[in-house]
Order: structure tokens, then sequence, then C-alpha cells
């Protein structure tokens, strides 16, 4: 991404991308350093806003399109607050990120792609496909509408939303450096989380980054003819695969993969599958987060009885596994990943 590469996209660029761009508009370098802390650090949603910058400078960056997105719906829920956002891109495409209030801090859950073409069976996010991959500056405008939106700090990021992360590999390394370095928003990588349904040859490159983010694998099957049922990605890549590449992640970065175990009723929750599950991660050094599938009307799978799911938490732990079961906020708002998106989407062909 540079000044010949027909760059427009400059809420993509990296800080020293920035320094050859405005060298190549005949301007000094540190003038990269204003836009970048304007763009990433003070979260200016127009040039103009940039009061500190020389009007002729505003002037030449004024020809290119600055990525902001536009809210189109927030539902909040009356039960914690949790805030769920669909914003539109400058195509016309919908995401939809979220806000999760914590005592730790606001954590931030966001869309990495329009739509998704991994076909997982409980999941709302790839009904209908994959529209195309988002840009850094998309994935950054996420949490920056959302700070700017509440005036709270964000201090957890989760790229857990719409999409397969590493389906739009180079777009999240670029953003992962941008929302992680200095002279931006300066996220500690330890407070970031990346999900992925096991394509395993980018859980090796992301592994070879040496990043210190975590890596959360949707698991949810002990084997592989279950987990072949819920996730078509299990057709290309056994269970073996997956977990040698986390096994590698730990190895290479010295962080504990977590592993995302959606519990369908009746499919994937009984006491043989925590026994399974618990031989096969067991020498992983991993933490298993138990997830209550969240219901989708498109689909048919109903979520295991709080029975369940403490049952197999109990029995993961009888091996010596770590386990929480994920905390559900906003159920009382479209809270599973994909369905606020899809009610619009569904709205608009009515129209």
């Amino acid at each position: 991404m540079t000044q010949s590469g027909l760059m427009t996209d400059l809420k993509s660029m990296t800080l020293e991308e920035w320094k050859e761009f405005m060298a190549g508009i005949g301007e000094k370098s540190f003038r990269a350093g204003q836009v970048y802390s304007w763009l990433h650090e003070h979260l200016a949603v127009s040039w103009e806003e940039m009061t500190s910058l020389p009007a002729d400078l505003r002037e030449k960056l004024s020809g290119y399109p600055l990525t902001v997105l536009e809210p189109v719906d927030v539902q909040i829920s009356a039960i914690d607050g949790t805030r769920k956002y669909l914003f539109r891109l400058g195509d016309g495409n919908v995401i939809e990120s979220v806000l999760m209030r914590y005592h730790h801090g606001n954590s931030v859950c966001i869309s990495s792609q329009a739509g998704c073409r991994m076909g997982c069976r409980f999941c709302a996010s790839t009904i209908g496909g994959l529209a195309r991959n988002l840009l850094a500056s998309e994935m950054l405008d996420q949490v920056y509408r959302i700070q700017k939106e509440t005036g709270e700090r964000v201090s957890n990021v989760v790229v857990m939303g719409t999409g397969e992360p590493l389906d739009n590999y180079d777009n999240l390394l670029r953003f992962l450096k941008i929302l992680t370095g200095e002279g931006g928003l300066h996220i500690s990588q330890r407070n970031v989380t990346v999900s992925t349904c096991g394509l395993v040859p980018r859980i090796y490159d992301l592994a070879g980054e040496k990043l210190q983010i975590t890596l959360a694998l949707s698991l949810h099957a002990p084997n592989d003819e279950k987990r072949r049922e819920l996730m078509p990605i299990a057709r290309k890549y056994s269970v073996d695969q997956v977990l040698a590449a986390c096994q590698n992640y730990f190895q290479k970065t010295g962080r504990r993969v977590t592993f995302e175990y959606s519990l369908v009723a009746g499919v994937n929750d009984s006491e043989e599958d925590a026994r399974e599950l618990a031989g096969r991660i067991r020498r992983l050094h991993g933490h298993v987060n138990l997830i209550p599938v969240n219901p989708v009307k498109e689909r048919t799978y109903v979520r295991s009885s709080r029975r369940n799911v403490e049952k197999f938490k109990i029995m993961l732990e009888k091996y010596g596994i770590p386990v929480s079961i994920r905390r559900s906020l906003g159920s009382d708002i479209d809270g599973a990943c994909g369905q606020l998106r899809k009610t619009h989407m569904d709205k608009m062909k009515m129209l």
C-alpha cells in the first residue's frame, strides 16, 4: 500500500506507509504522525476536523475518501446494557458489531467479513454466503465508532463476529498492527482475541507472526464425524490436523488457545462427548469456553439444557481441563451472530 500502488484507503495505512505517502505528495514526514493520530487516536471522521494540519494539506487529502461506517441500527439490552450495532459500509453492505460491558472493561466484538463462506450449520452469519472481505479500516472503524458513540474506552477486542478472520488474513494482520501499535488506541495484543473455524495453514502462518493475541478455535465437536455434521471446514481439515496447528501456535507464541464449544442438544453435549473432548485436548494447555448455542430461526438446532451444560463442564473439570461457561449477554436482543444483519437484509428484500 504505497503512493504508487493507487492507494485510496488511507485509513488502512500503517504509520510507515503514511510517511512514504507524505513524501510522495511533497509533505514533511512529521505530518504523517499528525494525521495518523487524528485517525487512530482522536478518531476523526473528516479531514476538516484535523485542525492542526495546514489548510493546503487538508485540501490535498480531501481528494481521498475517508472510511467512516454509518450506523443503521443499535439494539440495547434492557437486561445487561449489551449494545448490538448494525453498520453500513460505503458500498451498501451491512455488518454487525457488539459492545459488551464486563467488570474488567469494555469488550467489542467485530466482524471481519460481510457474510461468510464457511457454512457452519448453527450460525446465521453464513446464510447467504460471503459478500466480501472487510478492509482493515472497516474493521478498525467498528471499534472507533462504538468508542466514540459511548464515550467509553474499549479495552478488549474480539474478532469473532460475522466472517472467518483467517479467510481475510492480510487485512486482519494490518488491522492488528494498527489497533495494537503506538499512535492509535494502542490496545494490548494480550487483550485481542481472534477466532477461527480451523483454517490450518493460516493458523501456522499466524503462529509465525509471533503476536501475543489469543487464538480461539471454534471446535464444537470432539471427533471428525460430529464436526463434519456441524462445520463443512471439517471435511478439509481433521480434528487432529487442527489441534496440531493449535499446539504449534502455543509452542511458538506461549499463548494458550481457547477452544470454543457450542453445545447443541442431542448432537455434541453428552458425557461421552465431554470425555472424548478431554482426551483430545488434555495436553494442549488450552481452555474450553462452553457456549449454549443461540437459537437461529433458519436452523433446527436446539441449545442444550442448563443441566446438560453443567454436567459437561463438571466432566471436563474431572479430567483437569480448564473450562468456563460463556456468560450469555444481550439475550433479549438479536443475540445470535449474524442475526441482526440477516433480519435487516430480509427487510430490505421486502421493500
